[in-house]
């Protein structure tokens, strides 16, 4: 049962997410996703047969055998943005990119505070359990997708700041990026589990 409540909290973290790409990019002039029928909260619309099923089934299937090891993790399909449709051509695809982040933050703020300040009555030892993980996960969501590598928001994020005399630093990203982020996964997740542990408490007072 914990494991179904992960992956139904991760599909829905990671659908918000998406959205909310595609919600800005939608503000900032760009009715692609709008188009696509990519702003609703329906997971159906942003499913993808492997990031969101086969890959976090085999993790679960991993921890279940390793008796609690390994991580839990998954994606959704990215929304399409077309960045020639944007009012704000410097900065769009950085407040695009920002917008997916800073949703998973936003999510993990309402609900690790109301975790922080709320009266302990409010929450039964059960419903901490789900509040954390709520925390827990849109705060990993959000660590991961600012490592500043393809095809992750990080990437865009940090392609808005970098100038041209760096455009090597660019090419040498798109093209080794999908590799780059496979040994971040397997060899350096731990970092991004070290910060999101360190976020947790600070929002909620408490180590997950």
């Amino acid at each position: 049962m914990d494991y179904l409540f992960i992956i139904a909290v991760l599909i829905f973290s990671v659908v918000l997410h998406e959205v909310s790409h595609g919600f800005v990019a939608n503000y900032l002039g760009d009715p692609t996703a709008k188009n696509a029928g990519r702003l609703t909260l329906n997971p159906i619309s942003h499913l993808d047969l492997f990031g969101s099923i086969i890959l976090p089934a085999f993790l679960i299937l991993v921890s279940i055998v390793t008796k609690g090891g390994g991580i839990i993790f998954g994606w959704a399909k990215p929304v399409p943005v077309n960045p020639y449709y944007f009012r704000d051509q410097q900065y769009g695809q950085l407040k695009v990119a920002m917008a997916g982040p800073a949703s998973n933050l936003a999510l993990a703020l309402v609900f690790g505070l109301a975790l922080r300040f709320l009266p302990p009555y409010f929450f039964s030892p059960a419903v901490a359990f789900i509040v954390s993980y709520i925390v827990f996960i849109n705060i990993i969501l959000a660590v991961f997708n600012l490592v500043p590598v393809p095809p992750l928001d990080g990437s865009h994020i940090l392609f808005a700041f970098l100038p041209e005399t760096m455009a090597e630093v660019k090419r040498f990203l798109y093209r080794y990026g999908f590799f780059i982020l496979f040994a971040v996964i397997f060899f350096w997740f731990q970092w991004i589990v070290d910060i999101t542990g360190f976020i947790f408490r600070a929002i909620t007072g408490f180590s997950i």
